[in-house]
């Protein structure tokens, strides 16, 4: 009979008497030790390999240490407990749960029975910030801040927690995917997720420039120029766009990150047009990756400063094929543009 010992203590449970879920509640005193990983590693390991009945919990507990000891390593503030919550591998803690309203009850008022914010109930039930809700109707509550997601052909856990500001380890141990990953269609939580604005509840595509159906960024091409050098790599994927024209770098560059735009969009002035009939997402709002056009150039999003600058790289800048450039556009101006997602 093999005995297997593990000397890791579990997070604690909050003592709050709500009706959520339970969380875990993490404090300084419960952070595990390299020591902790690298045990919890070995008994699951062994108890794997001895065929144990308990061999799933051991391992659930490995990964649970060592995604809790990544998350404490990334904090170096000791004295607080705002850290994001590790949950406790529960089918009870995973649940999202139906809650009735009451009469008195808001919004916040639900938010705090359950130990959640405010954003969490909104978006889960699809509420509007100005909207109220009623007695008698229900809500649907999760036990963790962050969102409900229905996985798209495509997604990778990667790409989920990149687009919503998750976590792919936890996303993995929270909807116990370690083995078969997401498919198409699964519903899952995204523990601390956030919604992007064009995604969230009431949300309305600002107006770029729209006349009888044509739109195109309205922006004055300029900016503080950071480097120019030619560049003639990208004839090796210029998508039949007019090699060294600013076009066949925007097809080259969003190829080359993974977001391929079609071949079939024309001059830069109906980039913009073009895309939205190929069901492209284009609007005033400024995305790392997208396409930036005006008029009849385009370029791609490489950053977005805090001040709300972009930081962009174009081709034939100044009208000299193959140069490419790297320069940033001021926040100012930003609306002027459109972007292509």
């Amino acid at each position: 009979m093999a005995v297997i010992a593990v000397g890791y203590r579990a997070p604690e449970q909050s003592s709050a008497a709500v009706s959520a879920a339970p969380v875990a509640n993490i404090a300084d005193t419960d952070k595990p030790a390299v020591n902790d990983v690298v045990a919890t590693n070995i008994a699951a390991s062994v108890a794997t390999a001895a065929e144990l009945a308990v061999a799933p919990n051991v391992t659930e507990l490995a990964i649970s240490t060592r995604v809790q000891s990544q998350y404490q390593n990334q904090s170096t503030d000791t004295s607080s407990i705002s850290k994001p919550a590790i949950v406790q591998l529960s089918m009870a803690s995973r649940n999202i749960s139906t809650y009735t309203i009451a009469d008195g009850d808001t919004v916040a008022s639900v938010a705090g029975k359950f130990g959640i914010n405010e954003n969490t109930v909104r978006w889960a039930n699809n509420l509007k910030e100005s909207d109220s809700i009623k007695p008698g109707a229900t809500l649907d509550v999760l036990p963790v801040n962050g969102i409900v997601y229905t996985v798209k052909d495509g997604d990778t856990l990667q790409s989920i927690a990149d687009k919503y500001k998750g976590d792919a380890s936890l996303i993995a141990t929270y909807n116990d995917l370690e083995i078969n990953g997401v498919t198409t269609g699964l519903k899952i939580i995204i523990p601390n997720g956030v919604l992007p604005n064009e995604e969230r509840p009431g949300y309305i595509s600002p107006a770029i420039h729209y006349s009888t159906g044509f739109v195109t960024g309205v922006g004055a091409w300029g900016g503080n120029v950071l480097s120019m050098r030619i560049f003639t790599g990208v004839d090796a994927n210029s998508g039949g766009y007019a090699p060294g024209n600013c076009t066949a770098y925007a097809y080259y560059r969003r190829a080359q990150i993974g977001r391929p735009v079609p071949s079939q969009l024309g001059n830069a002035y109906t980039w913009a047009t073009q895309a939205r009939a190929f069901n492209y997402v284009v609007n005033s709002i400024p995305e790392v990756g997208a396409v930036i056009q005006s008029g009849n150039h385009v370029g791609v999003v490489e950053e977005i400063y805090a001040n709300g600058d972009l930081r962009i790289t174009d081709m034939n800048y100044g009208y000299r094929l193959y140069n490419l450039a790297e320069r940033v556009i001021p926040a100012s101006t930003v609306s002027n543009y459109a972007f292509i997602h």
